[in-house]
């Protein structure tokens, strides 16, 4: 009898509770990362194959058609709406079944702390927001959409960027003007206490992160904006439909007993 066969799009927190929830059970197991920085965070999974570099919808049916994958799990980080919707066309494509893992909510912002954060639909509306002020800036939104923050007067001086410890973030960053102490490169998620030290160290008194949930350090990001006094300037996460991490966990024990 085949094994049951499942691909995760992985990277995140969530990909890697799923995977180990599958360890126990008869399943081809394979996982799908972006770049070798995540082929060697999840090679520890030894249930399972891993695969990197990014794929296209036309490379990701491909995949799906070649190992006879039952399963797509998209554990994808929140903000990645491109991988999400290319990973979707290649499912439908295919005939697959695709399921869309959804990262746990924020938690509650606290009243007192509240009146200090400023919610925007995306990073260009932060950049606009941010143009009409003056004062440092510490940047926690990725290297995809560094450029837009170039748009800021005196950026090099006021801007001081946390991007991946990966050779391609960091050759973006540097490409657009942001080095020196201006650039620092590291694995999150930070604690209260990391974001209280970047925030006084580079004397920014204003914050901009993503909406990235839990698991993506955001409570740690308010408590810190809180205490140093920080306006925290917090982009949208979109709006999506699927299950959370235990939801996925449950529904992939129950099919691979059926099946």
């Amino acid at each position: 009898m085949e094994k049951f066969r499942i691909l995760i799009f992985a990277g995140t927190t969530e990909s890697r509770i799923i995977a180990e929830c599958l360890k126990a059970h008869p399943v081809d197991l394979y996982l799908s990362v972006a770049t070798d920085y995540g082929r060697e965070s999840f090679g520890s999974i030894d249930h399972a194959r891993v695969i990197s570099g990014r794929l296209s919808t036309v490379e990701i049916g491909e995949f799906l058609r070649d190992n006879k994958i039952d399963i797509v799990i998209d554990a994808t980080h929140p903000f990645a709406r491109i991988v999400t919707e290319n990973i979707k066309k290649a499912c439908t494509t295919t005939g697959k079944e695709y399921i869309r893992c959804l990262r746990e909510q924020s938690a509650d912002i606290p009243a007192e702390g509240a009146g200090r954060i400023v919610s925007v639909a995306s990073i260009q509306k932060a950049v606009e927001y941010l143009k009409k002020t003056e004062g440092n800036i510490l940047i926690s939104t990725g290297s995809k959409e560094l450029s837009l923050y170039t748009e800021l007067a005196e950026y090099r001086e006021r801007c001081y960027v946390r991007v991946l410890s990966t050779v391609e973030a960091v050759k973006v960053s540097v490409d657009l003007g942001f080095t020196g102490k201006h650039l620092f490169a590291m694995q999150g998620p930070f604690s209260r206490e990391m974001n209280i030290a970047m925030l006084r160290q580079t004397g920014a008194k204003y914050f901009v992160t993503k909406d990235s949930g839990l698991n993506g350090g955001l409570e740690e990001k308010i408590q810190a904006a809180q205490e140093t006094g920080n306006r925290l300037i917090m982009v949208e996460r979109p709006e999506e439909k699927g299950m959370d991490v235990k939801e996925v966990c449950t529904y992939l024990q129950r099919r691979v007993c059926i099946e």
